[in-house]
């Protein structure tokens, strides 16, 4: 009998799994700058929630503002949707899980009213935040150019996996280069996980791009087509790919790592691992001024053949503020995220997330499941 030839498996790393070394200075936590930029706007603190009804609407974005970070709106939500997107929340939120699944399927083929877009836009913007809103590929093209009329100044492209070369029988998709092109504000793409698409994606001209595909708590994509790969492992892929092309080419394009945060050690290791930001869905979820209530869900979670999310109860924790910056009575690594970062900059001698990528990592095997801790106690 022959030798068969089989598939060479590469070893992929997620968070629990690896830790950060100790630089050999150190430096107080108070010097660590936190800045990040994502075109020319730059944000104090290098954190954004998540494009998911259950974590930001206008107001909650709004909030982030007033945080240091950044709230994305999921512009084909059911804030474009509905007039009063909130009855339907209040609806979402009271159902028992079985029944959960087959309402927001109905709920979501609502039409996305154009008017709404440019509406929940200009409320954001009210509160003096920068407004970012997210469309998938399909929409982008047609709704993006009213968003940015209404003022919103940084586009979000976000689908479950995108890359710049998307096959499909449409005669002209969506192409990127002519997107920035027309709406001259920063475009922000994701999500992906490997060196390849990354560099691909950069090509185009972004300025930003989301790393991650099926880590979230919400998200079941890895469960239910067993594609994903571990946010440190996609992190570290996309950052060299950003690394190479700023060396290339003198533009700097802003990895933000999304999904599957739970503590501010998590939070930590991606930054480690290359990220300029991170996009945080369920911490978010659980603030006391969260639209969710307690409550979260994917944005794959509606699609009327495959849904690729789950709602999930993951209860009502602190205000986002607690989150963002303390104060904090609990020791899990749930609350403080940015205060967290800076002790970690602080025990590498990293002045900047700039000089925080260049930290040595080593493999930490732990047991713990990356991202999915709330499903298993809904």
């Amino acid at each position: 009998m022959g030798r068969r030839l089989l598939k060479e498996l590469d070893r992929s790393y997620g968070f629990d799994e690896v830790a950060i070394v100790p630089g050999d200075i150190t430096i107080n936590p108070e010097m660590a700058s936190t800045k990040m930029n994502i075109g020319n706007f730059t944000f104090e603190a290098p954190i954004l929630a998540s494009a998911m009804d259950g974590a930001v609407s206008p107001k909650f974005a709004g909030l982030m503002h007033e945080m240091g970070g950044l709230g994305v709106l999921n512009a084909e939500g059911l804030y474009t949707r509905y007039e009063d997107p909130y009855s339907v929340l209040e609806e979402i939120t009271s159902m028992t899980q079985p029944e959960v699944t087959k309402y927001l399927q109905q709920v979501y083929t609502q039409p996305i009213q154009d008017h709404l877009i440019g509406e929940r836009v200009q409320e954001v913007k009210s509160s003096g935040a920068v407004c970012a809103v997210s469309f998938t590929p399909q929409n982008t093209k047609r709704m993006s150019p009213m968003a940015v009329e209404a003022g919103a100044d940084i586009i979000f492209v976000q689908s479950t996996v995108t890359t710049a070369r998307h096959m499909s029988r449409s005669y002209k998709g969506l192409i990127f280069s002519e997107l920035i092109e027309s709406l001259k504000v920063p475009i922000v793409v994701g999500n992906c996980v490997s060196y390849n698409v990354a560099q691909e994606l950069m090509e185009t001209g972004i300025d930003g791009i989301l790393v991650g595909v099926g880590p979230g708590a919400a998200c079941t994509t890895r469960e239910v087509t067993g594609v994903g790969v571990p946010q440190v492992t996609a992190t570290l892929e996309c950052a060299a790919a950003r690394e190479d092309y700023y060396q290339r080419t003198g533009k700097y394009v802003t990895v933000i790592t999304d999904g599957g945060f739970r503590t501010g050690g998590d939070v930590c290791k991606a930054l480690a691992s290359g990220a300029d930001g991170v996009m945080l869905g369920t911490p978010f979820a659980q603030t006391e001024e969260a639209p969710g209530r307690g409550y979260n869900w994917g944005m794959a979670n509606a699609n009327p053949e495959l849904p690729r999310g789950t709602r999930i109860n993951v209860g009502t924790k602190a205000s986002v503020r607690q989150i963002m910056y303390g104060p904090t009575s609990v020791t899990d690594g749930t609350q403080n995220f940015v205060g967290a970062l800076k002790v970690a900059m602080g025990m590498c001698g990293a002045y900047t997330i700039r000089d925080f990528h260049k930290s040595d990592m080593i493999v930490a095997p732990a047991i713990k499941t990356e991202g999915k801790y709330f499903q298993l106690s809904d």
